[in-house]
């Protein structure tokens, strides 16, 4: 990269440093009605830093929920254009006693800086803004066109940015969409995603009686909510970890054997990734896959809580007559959201045991996808994490979801970069979530270094 964008960010390290630390003490959890005009005040923040960064026709753009943030800069003909997306929402910090210091007042601690938000997306998208401030300073200019599209509702579904994708889609006609949301394989290493898992999130809700009962009464006799839905979901999934939903493995593509071979060159050691990511005593799931198979390749069934019966201190003998499942099924690129769900549905009327009622509703779905790693924007952003990092950059798959690549793939007919600075430890939707503040500089660079190669 240049000499001049280099020492323009070091110069202004900790003014960069300290209005993302101002960023990360709005707490806009966009699931929380209580902080509504939190996750507003965080659209003005990111709006008003837009606007001293140089772009124009700023917009906050209000849904039914959370607002929108809309800006361009269109001001270099024959170049290509570039869509940046990110999202200034983020996830509750509970439980807030394992927090070291407060999920909303940034700490720096050992290189990094912990905030709820710091990582995922607020630090990494931050990125974007100050790449782009960093050329108008030095350039007066940017070497290619730049439009953003900044949504509050990411970590809620992702509802009122997908609406507007599809309504909007020559406004937000590009080349390519460039999304900062994801982790590097391991420090140092740069990485691109080429896969993403899609999404299909349900809640599964049992009844049985008609009331709470008396166990001491009706115990043996009466249906139990929270037996029953226990019950079902342990039906949904063996003890080798495969998925007993008729028809779910129908559409899995499987990874090319060139893909699969590349992933054996990736630095991977189990017992470690068992110890220091996992956490736990054994990894599970399906024995015949590898780990990288099972997390970025195959479709999942995960139960992420059960709410019902009684839960407080001491003792209530009742038996529940309500209870409810969260859960979700990763996709994996060829399956349809649509037609898992019909399967999920089909699975839960003829399992659900005698003398409970269940209904499934859906939160949120999306389908898993792959982007081609030889389209030319991609090579040219691989080669330029590559020179910023002093390392030939990989390419991998991640088993997470980001809904909105697909809906630009869907109705703006472009790929999307997926060029993520976060850190496999950094503790995304946990307790004491951070970002390497190493990685927030030099994704600075590797952006604007992007922008200017993708301009020639």
């Amino acid at each position: 990269m240049s000499e001049a964008i280099d020492r323009y960010v070091q110069q202004n390290e900790q003014r960069f440093l300290g209005e993302l630390k101002e960023f990360l003490r709005i707490p806009s959890i966009s699931t929380l009605p209580e902080h509504n005009g939190d996750t507003h005040r965080a659209a003005e923040y990111a709006a008003e830093k837009l606007r001293l960064a140089g772009m124009e026709n700023i917009e906050i753009i209000e849904t039914e929920r959370h607002p929108l943030v809309y800006a361009d800069w269109l001001h270099a003909p024959g170049k290509p254009t570039v869509l940046c997306y990110g999202h200034f929402d983020v996830q509750p910090p509970d439980p807030l006693e394992l927090w070291e210091t407060p999920p909303f007042e940034p700490s720096e601690r050992n290189g990094n800086l912990y905030a709820r938000g710091s990582a995922d997306d607020k630090g990494q998208m931050y990125s974007h803004i100050k790449a782009v401030e960093a050329l108008q300073a030095v350039y007066g200019k940017i070497p290619v066109n730049l439009k953003f599209l900044l949504e509050g509702e990411e970590e809620v579904g992702g509802i009122s940015v997908a609406e507007y994708v599809a309504d909007n889609p020559e406004k937000l006609k590009a080349d390519v969409a460039l999304v900062s949301d994801t982790e590097m394989y391991e420090p140092g290493l740069p990485t691109l995603n080429i896969g993403l898992r899609g999404l299909v999130y349900l809640e599964i809700e049992a009844r049985g009686p008609g009331r709470d009962l008396h166990s001491g009464l009706y115990g043996g006799a009466a249906p139990n909510a929270v037996f029953g839905l226990v019950e079902l979901l342990s039906k949904a999934k063996d003890a080798n970890g495969r998925i007993q939903i008729p028809g779910i493995y129908d559409d899995v593509a499987p990874p090319s054997a060139e893909e699969k071979e590349s992933w054996t060159h990736l630095p991977f050691d189990e017992k470690e990734y068992l110890q220091n990511e996992v956490g736990a005593t054994a990894l599970t799931g399906e024995k015949e896959y590898s780990v990288f198979e099972r997390t970025w390749a195959r479709p999942t069934f995960e139960v992420h809580g059960i709410a019902g019966g009684f839960t407080g201190v001491g003792a209530k003998t009742v038996i529940p007559a309500k209870a409810v499942a969260k859960v979700s099924i990763r996709l994996v690129p060829n399956q349809s959201p649509e037609k898992v769900l019909a399967s999920v549905q089909e699975f839960v009327a003829a399992h659900t045991p005698e003398g409970i009622q269940c209904s499934v509703r859906v939160l949120s779905s999306g389908p898993g996808l792959m982007v081609n790693p030889d389209h030319p924007a991609i090579r040219v952003a691989a080669q330029a994490f590559s020179d910023i990092f002093g390392k030939p950059t990989v390419f991998i798959r991640s088993g997470g979801s980001i809904p909105i690549v697909g809906d630009f793939a869907n109705h703006l007919g472009i790929p999307t970069i997926l060029m993520g600075f976060g850190l496999p430890d950094d503790g995304l939707h946990s307790p004491n979530e951070k970002y390497c503040i190493r990685n927030y500089f030099d994704g600075i660079r590797t952006l604007a270094h992007f922008f200017e190669e993708y301009g020639k």
